[in-house]
């Protein structure tokens, strides 16, 4: 039984990106999402921004 002071373990980030008629944006599992691009490379390097890989 976990105690009430442990934190719980932090989930991965997993981004993708989608598109949306011109444009493409990076989203999160934990709920960021990136500005809409018309580029799919700097929607991409949005997401590796926010993972830090």
């Amino acid at each position: 039984m976990p105690h009430q002071d442990d934190a719980p373990e932090p989930r991965p980030h997993v981004t993708t990106t989608t598109e949306q008629g011109p444009f493409c944006t990076a989203r999160c599992t934990c709920g960021w999402r990136g500005p809409a691009r018309r580029a799919r490379s700097l929607a991409r390097r949005d997401a590796e921004n926010h993972t830090g890989e």
